[in-house]
């Protein structure tokens, strides 16, 4: 039995009955032979956070277009403060953290730079709007190389939860998976956070203020 299979087996013995399983995938676009040491959602993960995309995220503002400092949050910093409250709720859960992992460091791939001001303008100068989960998943899919081939081919759990973390609603259905639905809260819980530090820390907001 190989380390992957090891660590199958565990997954289906271990985990949560509601979890995603690597062994239960279901797959990618273009199919790969399995790996002898990491499962699918593994390789997704690593193959995100060496690519240029994520790497691209440390220069791309959060909420303040010009931040007059080193310390307020980017992009990148906002991903890995999801990816580590995802994957405590997760561990609780008994889910799949690698899946919550590979979702919640691919997640803002998509965004544009100059804080949520970029997305509002694209929105309304694009012929039917921009919205920066589904451009995430233009680059994962299509921008990102693999192999000199294009997108980095991930499961299409990782591409799900990718897309439907950022709300839900009519027009917004929730993730397939609870790994994805963990993003989409964790993503809320790191944000609502971090911009009140972050507005604190500008002088726009007191701690007298928050009710």
């Amino acid at each position: 039995m190989t380390i992957r299979e090891t660590i199958e087996e565990r997954e289906i013995n271990i985990l949560s009955p509601l979890a995603a399983k690597a062994r239960l995938s279901w797959g990618r676009e273009k199919p790969e032979l399995p790996e002898t040491i990491r499962t699918c959602f593994m390789i997704d993960r690593d193959r995100i956070v060496h690519s240029k995309s994520f790497r691209r995220l440390k220069d791309k503002t959060q909420v303040f277009i010009a931040p007059p400092g080193d310390h307020y949050r980017s992009r990148l910093t906002h991903t890995l403060e999801v990816s580590q409250i995802a994957r405590t709720i997760g561990a609780g859960l008994n889910l799949n953290i690698d899946l919550i992992e590979a979702i919640a460091l691919a997640h803002d791939v998509g965004h544009t730079p100059f804080a949520h001001s970029g997305e509002i303008i694209l929105n309304e100068l694009l012929p039917g709007g921009f919205r920066h989960s589904q451009n995430s998943i233009r680059v994962l899919t299509r921008i990102e190389k693999h192999r000199d081939e294009n997108g980095l081919n991930l499961s299409r759990e990782v591409l799900d939860g990718v897309l439907h973390h950022s709300g839900y609603g009519t027009n917004k259905p929730q993730a397939a998976t609870l790994e994805g639905q963990v993003i989409h809260l964790s993503d809320k819980i790191a944000y609502v956070q971090h911009d009140i530090d972050d507005s604190i820390r500008a002088g726009l907001l007191k701690i007298e203020d928050i009710p």
